[in-house]
């Protein structure tokens, strides 16, 4: 267990602080290396994790380079000023708006695609509006916030939930009838709380007048209009797909290559420039990491965890539910949430699934929401932090973990709520 903790721990380190500019996948790799050379892990445990992850991690790669394509189009941009326009002047209105803006983009484009899409845009636009630091700052964090907490309606909106749903095998159908009331309550009590938290700082009136037209920020009316309809017959394709029990990634990457085909047609992105943007360091990252933490599994982690969830499990169903959610987002937070997925997904098998479906769900709300606590969470927040930074804003932890642990617990216990 200390070899195989050390080995984990050493790797989160250097993902976290990426010196010399070292990518989390390499990282992750050289991690999962060094854990089959020192004997925590061998060549069959690597078999099983690619078995559990390929699935989620082509998948989230065809939704990013669908979120990158959009993008070029112009398609956020316009949804973003569309929804400050909306506002007509009123800062708290464009508070709330922003928020569901945020909360349908993690829901279709993943809560990654919410961060490196959405956050640059918001930035770019309140500066052009001239707002002050304090209000950038609580329209920053109130939109990277939102990025995960409304996570959850689907299997496509979070990596987690795609790795979930696979080792589970919970169909696309299935998974969001159960997952409706508690992303729900999520983005209620997220807006709610975070409007609370950041009231003082948003100002009452600002002038959208400066904002441009949004149909001039669109840079092909063909395939904008296309978009629309492109992006409903996906996901009847992933409702298809549910039906035969084909992988998500056959919909989610298949679309995006095809849809890039179309957009290359249309001459409305660069091809070559899209694939190489993309973010595959996230391939290595996830198998890589994963890899690892299977090495804790192997020195009985997760069976020390499955003890904890059977404990929970024999008392009421609400505490097992809240219990197992509060759980998982503690871990995540100190842990990141991509190994802890794997770890209490493993965890909950060995108590069992039939009779504990909903412990399983909490699990995905807790490493959704529970991440937010702090900024080594969740590759979302990751994410988030290092295209702010290269923006010229950075975010100290304390800043950061100031509102992140104030916000996450009323909000996560209000989303478990809606499971029970």
């Amino acid at each position: 267990m200390t070899l195989a903790m050390l080995v984990f721990l050493v790797t989160l380190v250097f993902v976290i602080w990426q010196p010399r500019g070292l990518q989390i996948g390499t990282t992750a790799v050289v991690g999962a290396v060094i854990a089959l050379m020192v004997g925590v892990v061998n060549l069959h445990d690597v078999q099983a994790v690619i078995a559990i992850v390929w699935d989620a991690t082509l998948a989230f790669i065809g939704i990013i380079i669908l979120s990158m394509i959009l993008d070029e189009i112009g398609f956020f941009e316009y949804a973003a000023i569309k929804m400050a326009k909306l506002s007509g002047g009123n800062g708290h209105k464009m508070f709330v708006y922003i928020l569901l803006l945020g909360a349908v983009v993690s829901a279709f484009f993943a809560n990654d695609g919410a961060a490196l899409i959405l956050t640059p845009i918001l930035l770019a636009k309140m500066k052009y509006l001239k707002m002050k630091p304090l209000p950038i700052f609580a329209f920053l964090m109130a939109g990277g916030f939102i990025g995960d907490s409304a996570s959850s309606p689907l299997v496509i909106s979070n990596l987690t939930n795609i790795v979930t749903a696979g080792y589970f095998h919970i169909g696309f159908v299935e998974y969001a009838k159960n997952m409706f009331l508690p992303n729900l309550l999520s983005i209620i009590a997220s807006i709610a709380v975070l409007w609370i938290y950041f009231r003082k700082d948003i100002p009452f009136v600002i002038d959208v007048s400066k904002l441009p037209e949004a149909h001039t920020v669109i840079k092909n009316q063909t395939m904008f209009k296309f978009s629309w309809f492109f992006l409903a017959l996906l996901m009847g394709g992933y409702f298809i797909g549910d039906y035969y029990h084909l992988p998500v990634s056959i919909f989610a990457l298949g679309g995006a290559l095809l849809f890039l085909a179309i957009a290359t047609h249309y001459k409305a992105v660069k091809p070559i420039m899209t694939i190489k943007a993309a973010p595959w360091q996230v391939v290595w990252f996830s198998i890589g990491l994963y890899v690892v933490v299977y090495g804790l599994k192997n020195a009985g982690l997760t069976d020390v965890i499955a003890s904890w969830i059977r404990e929970l499990n024999t008392h009421s169903d609400a505490i097992a539910i809240i219990g197992t959610g509060f759980l998982s987002a503690f871990i995540s937070s100190v842990m990141n949430n991509m190994p802890t997925i794997m770890i209490m997904d493993i965890a909950i098998e060995q108590v069992g699934f039939v009779g504990n479906e909903a412990l399983v769900y909490a699990n995905i709300l807790g490493s959704n929401l529970g991440p937010k606590m702090t900024p080594i969470g969740s590759l979302a927040t990751l994410l988030w932090l290092h295209v702010l930074a290269q923006k010229g804003v950075k975010i100290s932890w304390a800043e950061y973990m100031k509102v992140g642990l104030v916000i996450t617990p009323p909000v996560l216990l209000a989303a478990l709520l809606g499971l029970i």
